[in-house]
């Protein structure tokens, strides 16, 4: 099961439906329809009921669709696959140490990546910082969590990131994380009862320049070194989520040294179980 935010052309109001064989079915509108869906005692009863009543359908090619979320914060997990230390250890010389302490520590890196504002949907182009030279998408698998830390979906989220300004200093990774449009999720969010059994879920990276691909990488959920439990009780921890939060839980892909994203390089990301999340980067100050 799978419930979408999306816009159609004569409405300006966001509505939450369910994506259903290339259609969506209307559940509901308004600023926090879905955070109070998400929220439901039993969340596939009330969408059930909700999509019984509605009786209309629409087709997927006549909606645009929204990023997932309403007043959520988002928040990034880090070092959670090996190739991601790695890639830490390699592109900061003064602080590759710690990224090897934090692998291995009980505690894990959390981190603030987003408020809404900052968020982009499907099709909306994400960012390249004007003061990096060294910009990489991240994808990772998002965890949709209600304001009681209760885990109900999954979506697609790609954490872009400037890896050169995160490797000068670990102190900067907050400039390097967290800008406008640096942050991408969606489709929509595929129930936590609708997905393939976790350690067998495949994240696919494929970057195309041209028309032509020029990376593609792949990784196992398998790979990660945190359990979902474990991130969740540590975001918990002091902290209130009134409207929910999305937890990004890291990358185990990264592109080659050499790589940095570019004006028009077109960004997709597929996860078994959700779908695909696809966006186009843009070096401009100017986003939707």
């Amino acid at each position: 099961m799978r419930i979408a935010k999306y816009l159609v052309e004569t409405d300006s109001t966001p509505t939450v439906g369910l994506v259903n064989d290339g259609r969506i079915v209307p559940l509901g509108s308004g600023a926090t329809f879905l955070s109070d869906l998400l929220q439901s005692p039993d969340l596939e009863v009330r969408i059930r009921e909700l999509s019984e009543r509605s009786g209309a359908e629409i087709p997927l090619e006549r909606v645009r669709l929204l990023a997932p979320l309403d007043a959520h914060e988002v928040w990034g997990a880090g070092v959670t696959y090996e190739r991601s230390k790695v890639a830490r250890q390699e592109e900061s010389e003064q602080g590759g140490s710690f990224y090897d302490l934090v692998y291995r520590a009980e505690r894990p890196e959390l981190f603030f990546k987003a408020t809404p504002s900052r968020v982009v949907g499907p099709g909306v182009p994400i960012r390249v910082r004007a003061d990096t030279r060294w910009c990489v998408p991240e994808p990772e698998l998002a965890l949709v969590l209600t304001p009681d830390l209760r885990l109900v979906g999954y979506t697609v989220g790609n954490d872009v990131s400037a890896r050169d300004i995160e490797g000068e200093n670990p102190l900067y990774l907050p400039q390097a994380k967290v800008y406008d449009a640096s942050c991408a999720l969606g489709p929509w969010i595929t129930l936590a009862s609708a997905m393939p059994p976790i350690k067998q879920v495949e994240i696919r990276l494929t970057i195309e320049r041209h028309q032509s691909t020029i990376f593609e990488g792949r990784t196992s959920l398998e790979r990660m070194a945190r359990r979902f439990e474990d991130l969740i009780g540590w975001l918990g921890r002091d902290n209130q989520f009134p409207s929910g939060v999305i937890l990004l839980t890291g990358t185990g892909i990264v592109p080659p040294d050499e790589f940095s994203l570019r004006e028009g390089d077109l960004v997709r990301i597929d996860i078994d179980g959700i779908g695909s999340l696809v966006n186009p980067a843009t070096q401009s100050k100017a986003y939707v």
